[in-house]
Formats: C-alpha cells, structure tokens, sequence
C-alpha cells in the first residue's frame, strides 16, 4: 500500500484551515492587527466628508476597493453608519466576513459575478435602505487592479452612485508572489486613505456606455491608489495582464 506523507499532510492542513474554529482564531488575529496598525499610525484622510455627503443625499452608496488594499478599510468606517459588503463564501472570503464583524460592519456572503443570485438582491435590498454597500470588484480571482462590472450593475439598477477607496502606508511591504499583491502594513507609520469623487450610472446606458464607466470607474481607482503610494514614498503598484480580455470585459463579474 502506497502512501504519500506529503499529500495527506497536505489534506490534513486544508482541512484543518477550513474549520470554523480556525477561521475565528485567524480573523481575530488580522482584527487585533488591524487595530494596531491603525492606531498607531499617523493618518491622513482625503474626501471622507464628501463620501457622507454624497452618502446622506442618496440615501445610499457603493464603495469599490482593490483586493490588495482591503485590509485597513474597516478601521476607517464610521460606525455609526450601516455597511454591507459582499464576501465570497470560500475559506478567504469567511476570515474576510469575521475580520469585518469584529469591526462591526455586515457582510452579504457570495460573489462578485453573481448579479442575479441571492446575494445581489440583498445587496439591492440594502442600498435602498440608506445603506452603503462595499464591493472588492477584482476579487475573488483577479485579475489584480481590473474593474469587473458588478459595481455598475448596482449602480444602474439602484441610482446609487459609486465612490472609489484606496490607502497607502509608508512602511509596508507587498506579497508579490500572491494575485493581488496584498498590502501589509506595519505599526507606528504615517498612512493616507483617499476617498475619489462619486460616478453614477444612467439607468438607461447600453452595453457600450457602461464600458466606458466601467474603464473610468477603474482608472479612477488606479489614479487614487497611486498617489497614495507616490505620497507615501512608494513605487505605485502596477494592474495585473488580463489574460482574457473578452471576458474581462464581457458580463458583470
């Protein structure tokens, strides 16, 4: 009988990584980190008073954000205003949904491409009920720095309009060797959190019009995140190649 110590070790540790019990312990971790970080650093935040602004004469609001640069953004969320983000329902995507009930915000569990699932209506559901919603529009999967058009969906179908978010931290380091080159900052830094002017949709814009908001929501975001990076000292990170263009640019994802 053959048998593989690596690959049942392998086995083992996703199984182990998958438990509930795990999860917590590991979004507790990032939470306390989080809250470190935060605390220790000194901020500088642009356009946040807009943001509520826009936010209260809407009755509602989405907020996009680069995957790479999720981790510090519940620190800055005012709690006394509701937010819901989605989260995919694979094992990243429920660390992401405890780290984000620890800091107080809702969390709607499925997927950026699933504009007519379950998920979606929620999503729908609590824009009209004066309620920001947050969507990570590169993720699960990538590519890095690419807008998918989930946020569009919901801007057209709700008349909310969209703002992006970005930050950058002085001392931090990148995980290049994952998808999103994930952003770790480190305690008793300086930091700057951006937050971009509001796009809205017209209900009424084609396949072709939501196109061109949809590259214009994306180079917003990219401009944003880098002149967080040039004021913060760093080389700006760069969007990853699309290896299928049709599909980037084909259904919401």
């Amino acid at each position: 009988m053959n048998f593989n110590l690596k690959k049942t070790l392998k086995k083992s540790l996703r199984r182990i990584t998958k438990s509930d019990f795990v999860i917590n312990l590991i979004s507790s971790a990032i939470y306390w980190y989080a809250r470190l970080v935060g605390k220790t650093t000194s901020w500088e935040v642009r356009g946040i008073d807009n943001f509520y602004r826009e936010w209260d004469d809407n009755r509602g609001i989405i907020l996009v954000a680069w995957h790479g640069r999720a981790l510090m953004l519940p620190y800055f969320w005012n709690r006394k205003k509701p937010l819901n983000a989605l989260v995919s329902l694979h094992r990243d995507g429920r660390m992401i949904a405890g780290l984000l009930e620890k800091f107080g915000l809702g969390t709607i569990g499925g997927s950026s491409n699933e504009n007519a699932s379950g998920a979606a209506v929620k999503l729908m559901h609590s824009l009209k009920d004066d309620t920001a919603i947050c969507i990570i529009p590169d993720g699960p999967r990538g590519p890095r720095m690419h807008m998918g058009r989930s946020p569009l969906y919901y801007a057209q179908k709700t008349g909310k309009p969209i703002a992006c978010i970005s930050y950058s931290i002085a001392n931090s380091f990148r995980i290049t060797k994952s998808w999103d080159h994930m952003m770790i900052p480190l305690p008793f830094s300086r930091g700057i959190c951006t937050v971009s002017e509001t796009i809205s949709v017209p209900a009424d814009a084609d396949n072709n019009e939501l196109e061109t908001y949809r590259l214009r929501l994306e180079e917003q975001l990219n401009r944003i995140s880098r002149e967080c990076d040039i004021k913060m000292g760093l080389i700006p990170d760069e969007p990853g190649i699309c290896k299928n263009q049709t599909e980037e640019n084909g259904q919401p994802r």
